[in-house]
């Protein structure tokens, strides 16, 4: 396993973690002052910049993106399918200007949630048939540019409005069935937060392997969880084995960032931006 205890060059700092402290210019520039070299930013965060401004601080501080978040929210009625491709090719596009390792896909629930506007469904299957039908048509204009899909499962909490795929094997089902040459084009977004619970996590990180694992997201699930969105904890602060799953990550092959993303109302979007990356940089080196 790696060793970070001596320094955080593979920290990365997904900026939902900081997103209420300041618009993305200024958390890039936060990220440069501590020597924190890989961000992955939010599309929402980018738009609020312009995408010219995100791609110029990006270059101008010498970050490399360890993922760009987010693309998916595949289901869809009708009326509304025409614009969740479009949405997503955008998102590949932003990707790709910016110099993102990955586009994460967070892949949606049941039509009326990933696509506000569609009409109600409570058919979970039909949501998981059009995420794959999605996937599949993106990845073949993700192929042109060449910018890898990563599919990120999501705790099944989430399965009726994020994400209907809950599990690192639902995820690489559909990688195997759409990538069955393994290539790198299409693979999984491991956040602990998301699959830490799952029985079956350690077989499905080496299953994944090297191909397969295109990024790794940290934090901690805190007991009690106060909100099931917005009370992720620091690492260190929960339950979580960060350290065993790590050990199987690299494993298994992955040799990328370790990227913190940490959504919290209550505690770490309250304090100031510098303080929650000193702390993200201790954590990184002493319980990640």
């Amino acid at each position: 396993m790696r060793d970070f205890s001596t320094d955080h060059s593979l920290l990365s700092i997904n900026t939902a973690t900081v997103r209420k402290q300041g618009d993305l210019v200024q958390i890039i520039e936060a990220c440069a002052r501590h020597g924190i070299r890989a961000i992955s930013p939010w599309r929402d965060q980018v738009a609020a910049v312009g995408l010219e401004a995100a791609v110029k601080a990006v270059k101008t501080h010498g970050l490399r993106l360890s993922g760009y978040c987010r693309g998916g929210m595949f289901p869809a009625d009708a009326s509304k399918r025409q614009e969740a491709r479009d949405d997503n090719r955008r998102a590949v596009d932003e990707a790709t200007a910016l110099g993102a390792v990955c586009l994460v896909l967070v892949v949606g629930g049941l039509p009326q949630h990933s696509r506000p506007g569609s009409a109600v469904s409570h058919d979970l299957a039909g949501a998981r048939a059009q995420v794959e039908d999605g996937i599949a048509e993106l990845l073949d204009y993700a192929l042109q540019v060449r910018m890898p899909l990563a599919i990120e499962p999501l705790h099944p909490m989430y399965a009726a409005d994020r994400a209907c795929v809950n599990t690192l094997e639902q995820a690489l089902d559909i990688c195997d069935r759409l990538d069955p040459g393994r290539t790198g084009a299409l693979g999984v977004a491991c956040d602990v937060y998301h699959v830490w619970w799952d029985p079956n996590l350690f077989r499905d990180i080496a299953r994944a392997g090297r191909e397969q694992l295109l990024a790794y997201h940290v934090c901690d699930w805190l007991v009690p969880t106060r909100d099931l969105l917005t009370d992720r904890g620091m690492m260190g602060d929960g339950v979580i084995e960060l350290k065993k799953i790590r050990a199987a990550v690299e494993a298994a092959g992955f040799d990328g960032f370790s990227e913190v993303e940490i959504f919290s109302e209550l505690d770490w979007w309250q304090r100031p931006m510098d303080e929650v990356l000193r702390v993200c940089i201790e954590r990184h080196r002493s319980v990640v």
